[in-house]
């Protein structure tokens, strides 16, 4: 079952809050109402509608079982994207967009294994053998690699699907997204291009009311795939 999704939540969330008329791109006219004050308003009646369309799809995608990564390094997203992406079993990058993360994947793995090496030496006391100039080193760099790569330390292959906030933002992540052809699914502003984007949430994505409210029927479409699933998979070895 996928979220049910109301214009009058979206209304209190405000997501129909875009950016001032002066910073739109003009490819978003297509899901933008009307323009208020100097600000444009954005469709909720499409975004209703795009929102279902896109949790259609990453509930397809988790069903089969596939790696879906959440991505977001801006300040009012972070906390965000990180609880929706564990709650929901999916991957992060919520600090920095490394460039090459899924470009030069078997790169970023050796990343995650040295940050794994660094941990085991915590672990097992080798940190505390070094010397003082040389454990300082590496804990800043343990500290370094656990910001960025944690969310994404597990993931042995790369994800199915992305779901960005702010494309503009990652733009970097986007192209990468868009060369190796995974699908993008975005809560894109009215000073964003939605020609990048397979999936367009047409919303604001400044707000943390408006983001945590998206981002939670992404999550939720998740789980339910995962459900099912599991469900499918329950049914067929009790056969």
């Amino acid at each position: 079952m996928l979220p049910r999704v109301s214009i009058k939540g979206l209304l209190e969330a405000g997501v129909h809050f875009g950016h001032s008329s002066s910073k739109w791109d003009p490819r978003m006219s297509p899901y933008l109402h009307t323009k208020r004050n100097g600000i444009h308003i954005i469709d909720l009646q499409k975004t209703v509608k795009l929102i279902v369309k896109a949790c259609s799809s990453m509930k397809r995608v988790s069903r089969k079982g596939a790696n879906i990564l959440f991505i977001s390094t801006k300040k009012q997203a972070s906390d965000i994207i990180k609880e929706n992406a564990e709650t929901s079993g999916c991957f992060y990058i919520n600090s920095r967009w490394l460039g090459g993360t899924l470009t030069n994947y078997k790169t970023i793995r050796q990343r995650i294994a040295y940050l794994k090496k660094l941990e085991r030496m915590v672990e097992n006391g080798d940190m505390d053998l070094l010397g003082k100039k040389e454990r300082s080193k590496r804990m800043k760099e343990l500290d370094k690699l656990t910001r960025n790569l944690n969310g994404i330390r597990d993931m042995e292959k790369l994800p199915e699907i992305v779901f960005i906030v702010d494309p503009n933002r990652e733009h970097i992540a986007v192209d990468e997204c868009n060369k190796l052809g995974i699908p993008i699914v975005a809560i894109t502003d009215s000073n964003c291009n939605p020609e990048k984007i397979q999936y367009v949430i047409p919303g604001n994505d400044d707000a943390m009311r408006a983001i945590k409210l998206i981002t939670s029927y992404i999550s939720e479409a998740i789980m339910d795939g995962k459900e099912q699933r599991k469900a499918k998979q329950d049914k067929e070895s009790s056969k």
